[in-house]
């Protein structure tokens, strides 16, 4: 997983490969490092830790030379360590390789390789690069191509040799990499962030394709040698988007970002006169439409829980039968699908690795399979037959939190759009398009009270461990709330539906155990206020999310989020919104690396 930048033109190239690689850090990584040729060499520099720790080597030794490829590493195969970090070498120095993705067999090429090889690092990419060298007689593409004809698994890479000054060879199968194409310059990268300053004017890569970069130009082709015709296209998001804008942390800015990017999302898609939504990616005919007669919604971490509130809104207002299917485990269960049956595979990169291998067993079994991604040109929405781009820009934090709000907003569209075709009136149609285009100034009423969030978020930073709980859609909710508090607090938390607690989780609580409950007025309120009642019966502090006007919810605690009201299948792209900012606080608090947490991948392109 994790970061790959290669440059080749007129230019320095180490500077702008290292801008590169700071640009990649959203993504995670532990270990870092480049390749430059130069002077009928090439040099290698490497460092465990931040990107900082590479810079700081090369300022003692800056390397001349305008090519040159370079890697953050996410340990997968062998530890944290400078031997492990990327780039490696084969044919004593000659051939550099970095990798993204498993080889899946490297064991059995490593047999096959034998005792003749001396490896260096306990990875499965250092293999892959001595494959390589066995096939190099002169062509680098050809050695590649035939090298890859042997490997099982997943890859994007990048490939130089000594031999050749004017040439970095690419490939990409299952891990995505995106070629810029410059004035007399190119680059290659595992997405588009480390382009961005320098041309909007890219070509993706898909599966099964080897580029090669040239001064000169850029040639792609199959594994089996034959020229591909590859469309330039034009990156949508500019490079001020990709930048803080004055904020202390990327996940703060996209925090606030929401009330425009939702606005971005369903701009275009209401039909006020009609009550309904129009979202031309579905590609599905009235009549395609009216078959489906069950939605699955696969997706992974925090695009499944987009998928849960798509689940309520889906069976509440189409009466269609909904499932989500965390995707690793979606193939393994040996899912029952037909033609009736419509796939929707949600990812805000477009590129995870188990919901690509979900949609393709979707596909092998006849189901309509549609996409909802961030990413234009991203795998899932070129493999997909039809879907949606949800419009949040460029999301440069690990945690989800622009992107999570316009999945939902889109999967809240799909539901109106299906509901219309079915059973829902134009007067309720309305109303849900009504409530929908009041949501963004509701989101800023949210974010001008994070004073409010931030005294609560300084009071619990200390906690070791806590519960979230919400009831019907709000469940989705306090779910999300706890992945966040996870993902960048390190704190331990679990969510439970609020029926739920009294069924062996109550044991934990404590006056040291706190709980965060949403319970905003709905149709579950009730409900949710006797579980309430029933966590201060036992002296845990109580935290809660409420509408404004309740309160009735002072009995409670003093501790209180409050919320504007809105219809109960829109109060998730509100009340989310509240926990993110408790999250947000209590991680910068704690002095934890909000925007890179440890452990975790932006994008997961590995199984």
């Amino acid at each position: 997983m994790c970061g790959i930048v290669g440059y080749i033109g007129n230019k320095q190239a180490q500077p702008i490969l290292l801008q590169g690689l700071r640009r990649l850090e959203y993504r995670g990584y532990d270990s870092a490092g480049l390749a430059l040729w130069h002077d009928q060499c090439i040099s290698r520099v490497r460092a465990v830790g931040k990107i900082e720790r590479l810079a700081k080597k090369l300022k003692d030794q800056e390397i001349p030379g305008s090519m040159g490829i370079a890697h953050t590493r996410w340990a997968t195969h062998g530890g944290v360590t400078e031997q492990n970090a990327h780039p490696h070498m084969a044919l004593q120095g000659t051939l550099m390789l970095a990798h993204n993705g498993i080889i899946e067999n490297y064991r059995e090429i490593r047999e096959k390789l034998g005792k003749d090889v001396s490896l260096t690092s306990e990875t499965d990419s250092e293999v892959l690069a001595h494959l390589i060298g066995t096939h190099y007689n002169g062509d680098l593409r050809h050695a590649v191509m035939a090298a890859l004809k042997h490997v099982r698994g997943t890859y994007g890479l990048v490939v130089m040799h000594v031999d050749h000054p004017d040439c970095i060879i690419g490939a990409r199968m299952g891990s995505p990499l995106v070629v810029g194409v410059g004035e007399e310059e190119y680059f290659i990268a595992s997405d588009a962030t480390p382009i961005l300053p320098y041309t909007k004017r890219v070509v993706y890569l898909d599966d099964g394709e080897i580029v090669e970069l040239t001064r000169e130009g850029i040639q792609t082709f199959t594994l089996a040698d034959e020229v591909i015709t590859k469309c330039v296209e034009e990156i949508e998001w500019d490079d001020e988007q990709a930048q803080k804008q004055g904020f202390d942390h990327f996940m703060l800015k996209e925090i606030h970002d929401q009330p425009q990017v939702f606005e971005d999302a369903i701009r275009g898609r209401l039909d006020m006169e009609e009550g309904t939504a129009h979202l031309g990616g579905l590609n599905m005919t009235e009549e395609e439409m009216r078959r489906v007669n069950r939605i699955i919604l696969i997706a992974c971490g925090t695009a499944s829980y987009a998928g849960m509130v798509g689940k309520y809104a889906f069976e509440r207002l189409s009466g269609i039968p909904t499932e989500v299917d965390v995707a690793s485990e979606f193939r393994y269960r040996d899912p029952i699908i037909d033609e009736n049956t419509l796939v929707f595979a949600i990812s805000q990169s477009g590129e995870t690795a188990d919901t690509l291998a979900a949609i393709r067993e979707a596909k092998r079994k006849g189901a309509f399979v549609r996409g909802i991604v961030n990413v234009v040109g991203s795998t899932i929405a070129r493999e997909t037959d039809g879907g949606t781009y949800i419009h949040a820009g460029p999301e440069l934090a690990v945690a989800s939190t622009k992107a999570y709000t316009n999945m939902v907003a889109v999967l809240l569209l799909y539901a109106l759009q299906f509901g219309r075709s079915r059973r829902m009136t134009i007067a309720t149609g309305q109303r849900f398009v009504r409530a929908l285009q009041e949501i963004p100034q509701k989101m800023q009423m949210i974010l001008d009270r994070k004073d409010t969030i931030f005294a609560i978020a300084e009071k619990y930073k200390d906690i070791p461990s806590c519960f979230f709980l919400g009831r019907g859609v709000n469940y989705v909710v306090a779910l999300e709330g706890s992945l966040k508090l996870k993902e960048i607090t390190y704190i331990h938390s679990e969510a439970y539906p609020g029926g739920e607690m009294k069924h062996g989780p109550i044991a934990l609580l404590s006056p040291t155990f706190p709980v965060f409950a949403v319970m905003t007025k709905n149709q579950l309120y009730e409900k949710m206020r006797s579980n309430v009642e029933e966590i201060r019966a036992r002296k845990a502090p109580l935290i809660l999310v409420v509408t404004d006007g309740d309160d009735s919810a002072k009995e409670f605690t003093d501790d209180i989020m409050y919320v504007p009201p809105t219809m109960e299948l829109l109060e998730p792209l509100l009340n989310t919104i509240s926990l993110q900012l408790l999250a947000y606080y209590m991680a910068v608090s704690l002095d934890r690396d909000v925007d890179r947490p440890r452990n975790l991948a932006k994008s997961v392109t590995v199984e």
